[in-house]
């Protein structure tokens, strides 16, 4: 059974899906890996790394993809690689299959098996598993310690014979696991600390940590299926602009992290709250990919507006690449173990788990995730989008076939040609 590592080329991406020590692990589970040249270099793991922990290199990317019963990924592939993907085989990573529900025809199309790690369910069973909960926790840390850089002042209260310099207040709006993890790391570097979250859940654990919990005077609560946020009502949103509306003005920092899974992130900061901030403000966006929290984001750029500094990291967890990668292999070695079974070396998926079938999207080609099943008019576009891909591929070639012939011919017309005398030969 062969897996494939590839380096990734996703916009901003610098982690790699396994790394040199998990795969070893892998590699007991009854694995062959290859990993493309360089797929680990960016978060710091060298190709001789890998070798040593029993990898082979392989400098054709087509070849890993053509030959690859598994493809392990942190990010979406690129729908030019996904057609040279060995028929029926398995592709599992971070699929973010809301947004890219264009590559469902490629997976269609080469019959593949694709789990979308993220939609791991978050039981107790799972949580060694679950991507979004370890990457989550990264971030929430990495965009504490990026807003504290674009900060132009001190975290602390600091008493000094020169005087005393009042601390940071800092402003979290959803306290999920980013969100968490950012109240923790604030309050370690000594800022004030307030969060918001439309989940009833969220009060307690906010304050926990020591932070003041942000409240909106409405029965309404948010809590979703699987501890995720709802979108909530056009009188909920009201009560809660306006309140944020008379938080935000009052903080120095802001760390936005509110996602609703399947839609756009929710915008929780207008421009006009934006300019109600005192100037050398910061704003660290995390949901900018999703379209934002903040209305005047924009996704991979820092910039300042009304004297208010935005960051909307195209990817933080590329600026902390190396653990975020090693967290990331270990939820997809836990994935491969909890789903699976091994018998004398031979590695087989378990189709009763409730875990595969909640991250599975395709099984041999075919949608089996109810959240995106299609319906027949989806279904007749899909097989019309792959006969055009596939009738405008072959008249690529054919037309590449057509000009090279003649090339050829001549050349051929070209060569001196000596005629052979024959030799009888015995009868």
């Amino acid at each position: 059974m062969k897996l494939s590592i590839l380096k990734e080329n996703y916009p901003y991406e610098k982690r790699v899906a396994l790394t040199p020590d998990v795969t070893k692990k892998v590699i007991e589970l009854g694995f062959t890996i290859s990993v493309e040249t360089n797929a680990g270099h960016s978060a710091g793991y060298s190709d001789d790394a890998f070798e040593k922990a029993g990898a082979h290199i392989e400098k054709d990317r087509k070849k890993l993809l053509s030959t690859a019963d598994y493809i392990a990924t942190v990010s979406p592939l690129d729908t030019s690689d996904l057609p040279d993907i060995k028929k029926g085989a398995t592709l599992l990573g971070t699929l973010k299959p809301f947004k890219h529900k264009e590559l469902f025809n490629h997976y269609i199309n080469q019959k593949l098996t694709t789990f979308a790690l993220e939609m791991i369910p978050r039981i107790t069973r799972a949580q060694t598993m679950d991507i979004l909960s370890s990457q989550s926790n990264l971030a929430g840390y990495k965009a504490v310690i990026e807003a504290s850089n674009a900060f132009g002042r001190a975290f602390p209260l600091m008493m000094t014979a020169a005087g005393t310099i009042k601390a940071a207040k800092v402003l979290i709006l959803g306290a999920g696991v980013a969100g968490l993890q950012a109240i923790a790391t604030a309050k370690r570097l000594g800022a004030i600390v307030s969060a918001f979250d439309v989940r009833s859940a969220a009060k307690e654990q906010v304050m926990s940590l020591g932070a003041t919990f942000v409240e909106v005077a409405a029965d309404e609560i948010g809590d979703g299926a699987g501890g995720y946020a709802k979108e909530m009502s056009d009188a909920y949103k009201a009560a809660q602009m306006a309140k944020l509306t008379d938080v935000i003005k009052t903080h120095d920092i802001v760390i936005t992290t509110a996602l609703i899974p399947g839609k756009p992130a929710p915008i929780l900061i207008t421009s006009d709250m934006v300019k109600s901030m005192k100037e050398g403000s910061v704003i660290v966006d995390l949901a900018s990919e999703n379209g934002g929290n903040c209305a005047l984001s924009e996704h991979g750029k820092n910039i300042t507006k009304h004297g208010v500094h935005i960051h909307a990291p195209g990817n933080i967890l590329a600026h902390i690449a190396a653990d975020a990668s090693q967290l990331y292999a270990r939820n997809v070695l836990a994935f491969l173990k909890g789903v699976s079974t091994v018998t004398n070396g031979d590695f087989a998926l378990n189709w009763d788990d409730e875990i595969a079938l909640a991250a599975a999207l395709t099984k041999d080609g075919i949608v089996i995730n109810p959240l995106f099943q299609m319906d027949s008019s989806e279904t007749t576009a899909f097989k019309e989008s792959i006969h055009k891909e596939k009738a405008s591929t072959e008249k690529s070639a054919a037309e590449k076939s057509a000009k090279e012939k003649p090339i050829k011919e001549k050349a051929v017309t070209k060569k001196p040609t000596t005629a052979k005398k024959s030799t009888p030969q015995p009868v």
